[in-house]
């Protein structure tokens, strides 16, 4: 009786158990679920996109936030690894191979690269790929591989621009110390010699002595304006360098014209024939009084370093790309010796041409790049001594600003 009394109680404490066992199981059922459910919320957030690779099967899945990168979404990318691979920028392409063979050989421990990939428009962003093989067969062949990818794209625009500025204000830090120098050492040479005329005026004994000293000293205080006023060209241009008066429209063939015609009794009385081979229509939004100076004294130097043994000529021409144009002024001269000067062809006060011509002061170059440099724009020279000079000017093909 005993037995009949205690075998009903079994059956409450069986589905006790299994009731306990099937919560158990659904909860943790429900944790992962919950789990996997946050990873996914997580991704969405961060707006980083997924990726698996069935290798073998050449087969691909990618997450919307993937897709989204490039623009995509839903069917619109294949889902097989050539959709994604034929998408990559094709500067960066060799390296991309490289870097997914060279994990999926072993060699590399992860995989992670930066490179271009085309969007849906045709533009590009940089994205961050980071992957890894989670299964291979029993021959160590990958077979499975997942990763993440994520747009960088501000990022390297944030640091292409900082590395710009650095580069900026490296060149300007070179600059200023090289211009510092440079006023140190003509104000110093002027001072000290002043200081010596001065010295040997206490000493002179007889007034003509005297007479010749001041006479000196006359000389040396002109040299000494000189100089002020070439170092204070240079600071007001530097000055106004980020003033907005870059905005004229001006027609380059008609200002070279005005440079030639301004020009023309220097150059009929050294027989330099001026073509101007520029096009009606070429155009710049420029500073007129910075780029006629730019023209003057480029074309002034090739009329004054002329050589007297040929039919000298200077040739002003253009040539355009899709975001530039360059101005071209040639000439016949006496030519520079490049190979010799060629870190010092826009330096303050140097000369190239061993004339010993007393208006060859060396300041025009320094002063014309520095206008053509606050111009936004960049001069460069080829020459040969005896064979002539060629200054290549380059100028963006910019739109007029609105004037605030």
């Amino acid at each position: 009786m005993s037995y009949c009394k205690t075998q009903p109680m079994k059956l409450p404490i069986l589905n006790l158990i299994t009731s306990k066992a099937t919560k158990k199981k659904d909860n943790k059922a429900l944790s992962v679920f919950d789990e996997v459910r946050k990873h996914k919320l997580a991704l969405e957030i961060s707006n980083v996109g997924v990726w698996d690779w069935s290798i073998q099967e050449q087969k691909s899945f990618f997450s919307e936030e993937l897709k989204n990168i490039i623009s995509l979404s839903g069917n619109e990318l294949r889902d097989e690894p050539q959709a994604w691979r034929e998408r990559v920028h094709p500067d960066d392409f060799d390296d991309y191979v490289s870097k997914v063979y060279g994990h999926l050989s072993g060699e590399d421990e992860l995989y992670e690269h930066e490179y271009r990939i085309r969007c849906k428009h045709g533009n590009y962003k940089w994205v961050l790929a980071k992957g890894k093989v989670i299964e291979r067969d029993t021959n160590n062949k990958p077979v499975r591989a997942i990763g993440t990818a994520i747009d960088i794209t501000n990022i390297k625009k944030r640091k292409d621009l900082i590395a710009k500025s650095l580069q900026v204000i490296s060149s300007e830090n070179k600059r200023l110390q090289n211009f510092t120098h440079i006023v140190s050492h003509n104000l110093k040479t002027h001072i000290g010699n002043f200081k010596n005329i001065l010295e040997f005026y206490d000493e002179a004994q007889d007034a003509s002595e005297k007479e010749e000293l001041i006479g000196h000293l006359k000389s040396i205080s002109a040299s000494l304006t000189t100089t002020i006023v070439d170092l204070d060209d240079i600071i007001s241009i530097k000055s106004k360098a980020d003033l907005n008066q870059c905005n004229e429209p001006i027609n380059l063939q008609q200002s070279i014209d005005k440079i030639t015609d301004s020009l023309k009794l220097d150059s009929t009385k050294n027989e330099v024939t001026i073509k101007n081979t520029l096009r009606a229509d070429d155009t710049l939004f420029s500073n007129r009084s910075y780029l006629e100076s730019v023209f003057y004294n480029i074309i002034s130097n090739g009329i004054k370093y002329a050589d007297p043994n040929k039919a000298s000529h200077i040739i002003i021409k253009s040539i355009h790309t899709e975001n530039t144009i360059k101005i071209l002024i040639s000439d016949n001269g006496i030519g520079i010796d490049t190979s010799k000067y060629k870190n010092q062809l826009f330096d303050m006060y140097q000369t190239f041409h061993g004339t010993d011509r007393k208006d060859s002061r060396g300041i025009g170059l320094y002063i014309t790049k520095t206008q053509v440099e606050a111009l936004n724009g960049t001069i460069a020279l080829e020459s040969k001594l005896n064979e002539g000079t060629t200054f290549i000017l380059t100028f963006n093909k910019q739109q007029p600003r609105a004037v605030e």
